[in-house]
């Protein structure tokens, strides 16, 4: 039993030995350790602020997607912006015939700098008679005639913004309108715009009879699948969107988007591991004779490359938590950008930290390996040789 605990002791001592030779490695060159971590920061830093503004303007486009109540959402088919979709109402009609589909709803969006804290606000034109199958549920005062030029329905969200009730004129734009109503869909952009009459809004927008978006609600026991095949393949200048894995299809800007996030985080695992090779290998240069004194004390291979890349980890971790640090202030200033106020939302979701931390990992295993290897490879004689 006491041979035992001996055992044990002498474990847990070459293991606390073992630690406490990286973290000595690691800080016995403060300068070389604070340059290494801020290159691995700064590539964590990209991979995380695109991650983080790469979700908000999804959930952005999402959010106006799912706005109205319908089983999937139709737009023009590669536009540059969602908003640009020009849908005309003939199409419409012709969708609306189908035997499958129990309502179409089709709106007009747009956006207008109300004030400075509503500087992208939104519009949907529709129809008062369609505005159920939208998913509209008015809380107070009533609908607007479809042929009002000076009414408007506020979402409450947007209400308790502009602390406006049922009988206040409120001025989008140039145009003064009476609020006539109050409404709730369920959908936090939805309820932080405004419903205007179709028709009055086309005229205003300079856009007569299009429309931007088309919802679609399915009869009960419709073939979801079947319906969306048929109408892209009869339309085939539109395409339908039911999740955000489908937006790449109807918006061009936000495909490339991805691609920018996908490449910068590439281009940060590439570039942030080639900094840290270069850096351990000049300390393993530094080293020579102090990885030749453990190859003579019987140190094995895999011991060194373990020490050597357990080390460039290290560095890694601290160049991750700083990176993530300096996301938070990025995602601020680049949320407060006039373009993205409004639009940008910063969600600080999970996934953009474990990549975060898994960017960092790879910069660290790549660029430790190399290194490692010359250095387990080190014969004592070779050592001496260097010195």
């Amino acid at each position: 039993m006491a041979a035992t605990m001996t055992d044990l002791s002498r474990k847990r001592t070459r293991a606390l030995s073992f630690a406490g030779l990286i973290v000595h490695n690691v800080a016995v060159k403060k300068v070389r350790l604070v340059l290494t971590s801020l290159a691995v920061a700064i590539g964590v830093l990209t991979v995380v602020t695109f991650s983080i503004v790469n979700h908000s303007l999804r959930e952005s486009e999402l959010a106006i997607m799912q706005t109205g109540r319908a089983d999937f959402t139709i737009a023009q088919r590669g536009v540059s912006d969602l908003l640009n979709s020009n849908i005309d109402q003939a199409t419409l009609a012709r969708i609306a015939a189908d035997r499958d589909i129990a309502a179409a709803t089709g709106v007009l969006i747009g956006t207008v700098r109300l004030n400075a804290d509503n500087p992208l606000f939104l519009e949907i034109g529709i129809r008062p008679d369609e505005l159920a199958n939208f998913g509209v549920n008015i809380v107070s005062g009533g609908a607007f005639a479809a042929d009002a030029t000076h009414q408007v329905m506020l979402g409450w969200r947007a209400a308790a913004n502009l602390h406006a009730k049922v009988g206040d004129r409120i001025k989008i734009d140039t145009t003064s309108y009476r609020v006539v109503g109050l409404y709730s869909t369920g959908q936090a952009l939805g309820d932080s715009g405004a419903m205007l009459p179709l028709v009055p809004f086309q005229a205003v927008q300079r856009q007569p009879g299009e429309l931007t978006l088309v919802f679609v609600r399915l009869r009960p026991g419709a073939d979801l699948g079947g319906v969306r095949t048929r109408i892209e393949r009869e339309f085939p200048q539109l395409v339908t969107v039911r999740t955000a894995t489908d937006f790449g299809r109807a918006d061009r800007s936000l495909a490339l988007i991805n691609a920018a996030d996908r490449g910068s985080e590439i281009l940060a695992i590439v570039v942030g591991a080639v900094i840290v090779m270069t850096m351990m290998t000049m300390a393993f240069i530094e080293r020579t004779k102090e990885f030749g004194l453990l190859a003579a004390l019987g140190w094995p291979a895999r011991r060194v490359i373990g020490m050597v890349v357990a080390e460039a980890l290290t560095i890694g971790l601290l160049g991750a938590a700083g990176g993530v640090g300096l996301s938070f202030a990025a995602t601020q200033i680049v949320g407060s950008l006039p373009e993205l106020v409004g639009i940008l939302h910063p969600v600080y979701t999970a996934a953009a930290f474990w990549r975060a931390l898994y960017t960092a990992a790879a910069m660290s295993l790549l660029g430790g390996i190399y290194p490692a290897v010359r250095a387990a490879r080190l014969s004592p004689l070779e050592a001496l040789r260097r010195e």
